[in-house]
């Protein structure tokens, strides 16, 4: 197992359940096939920049820059359509990767991810209802 894809786990375990020592969370790793021993767990812990709080390890997120998903999505969303739990959007040219990144950004449940490429955007949910709970609040910026 790569460094890069332990540490993803690690903030994806931290985000979904609530962690409160490295012993808890090298089980939580383990339970998903990733061992992992105490000092590797002590340095991703620091490279992380986790803090341990009342609720268990949680990261400190630094302040976010750039423009905000509803600033990228009411200038450059052109058209969205759903197909199933996928969702497309198009935007003005060269100008999807900006509002992918954005959507990624946000950290929404209705997105499981994104695949941009120059004009168009490929939205993947989990199920067709979360994608149309997607288009929604992407309606919403768009109709401001």
């Amino acid at each position: 197992m790569n460094k890069n894809y332990r540490q993803a786990q690690i903030l994806k375990i931290i985000r979904t359940r609530n962690v409160h020592t490295q012993d808890e969370l090298a089980s939580e790793l383990k339970a998903v096939g990733i061992p992992a021993a105490q000092v590797t767990l002590s340095r991703d812990i620091r490279e992380l920049g986790l803090v341990k709080t009342q609720d268990g390890y949680r990261q400190i997120m630094p302040e976010p820059t750039g423009p905000t998903l509803a600033t990228v999505a009411a200038e450059f969303l052109q058209d969205i359509r759903l197909a199933q739990n996928l969702v497309v959007l198009r935007t003005a040219p060269g100008h999807a990767n900006s509002l992918a990144i954005a959507i990624d950004q946000a950290n929404w449940a209705e997105v499981v991810g994104t695949i941009a490429g120059d004009d168009t955007i490929l939205v993947i949910s989990p199920d067709n209802d979360r994608a149309r709970q997607f288009r929604d609040k992407l309606m919403y910026f768009v109709a401001e």
